[in-house]
């Protein structure tokens, strides 16, 4: 790939990777739009490492609370609403860790489907917008308990299958939990942690057991272009939330899919 095509790459993944809109939908999509070759692995992995190195800055504080909180709880039994966090984050994220490695093969061949991307899309979206219409959001973060944790780390489960879009399905189980659209899109995002680190790691050994051959230039230009672009994402999506709800992001996935449908049925 040339510099423009691994710019593109990193900026797309950096841009949907945390809106309600499936990064991976993009990713699989962009290189057949546009015929380039495809991506590779490689440059996957570069373009998730972006990505969670911009959310782990956004949200340092709070991991640094929460981790330390769930330390001393294990070592010390603390019991408070930042070592209760700690469990939360490991328990949402078993579902779709232990999918993801039994359903690997499925997800990453017959699932890439462009038209089942489309009605994933279309339905996902129509999901978020009954749950953010109907959400009387009077619930914030701390008032979590395990049975809302369960329900939202069954629904990150889903975001195996591309166009789902694992923030959106998240948030989507968020507001349907009562939690406003501030704390619902901040959960989702310290769920994604956990999981893009395991799912990383794995991937990373896939890579360096097949190929071990690493293009520094074109790893360093998509990890630094997803990274940049991840996290002005995340300041201004956060920033004008609750002025703009979730319509737009259900209006882009409704075009997308219908734009699909329309162009490889």
């Amino acid at each position: 790939m040339d510099l423009l095509q691994l710019l593109l790459l990193g900026i797309v993944q950096g841009l949907t990777e945390f809106l309600p809109i499936s990064s991976s939908a993009h990713l699989i999509l962009l290189p057949q739009i546009l015929h380039w070759p495809d991506q590779g692995l490689g440059n996957d992995i570069a373009a998730h490492i972006g990505t969670l190195a911009a959310v782990l800055i956004y949200l340092r504080r709070d991991l640094k609370v929460i981790t330390v909180a769930g330390l001393e709880g294990v070592i010390h039994g603390r019991r408070d609403y930042e070592s209760r966090m700690f469990w939360y984050l490991v328990i949402a994220s078993i579902p779709v860790v232990a999918g993801g490695y039994l359903l690997y093969d499925i997800v990453s061949t017959a699932f890439r489907n462009p038209l089942l991307i489309a009605g994933t899309n279309l339905v996902f979206g129509a999901l978020l917008w009954w749950a953010d219409h109907r959400s009387k959001g009077l619930r914030r973060m701390d008032a979590l308990r395990m049975k809302d944790v369960l329900i939202l780390g069954l629904a990150q489960l889903l975001s195996i299958m591309p166009g789902t879009s694992r923030s959106g399905v998240t948030m989507t189980a968020g507001l349907w939990l009562g939690l406003d659209r501030r704390s619902s899109a901040r959960f989702s995002f310290l769920m994604s942690i956990p999981v893009t680190l395991m799912a990383g790691s794995y991937e990373a050994y896939r890579y360096f057991i097949e190929q071990m051959v690493i293009d520094w230039t074109a790893t360093w230009v998509i990890v630094i272009s997803s990274g940049l672009t991840a996290w002005l994402t995340i300041n201004l999506f956060l920033g004008f939330l609750e002025r703009t709800g979730m319509l737009p992001y259900v209006i882009y996935r409704f075009l997308l899919g219908i734009l699909l449908i329309a162009t490889f049925i």
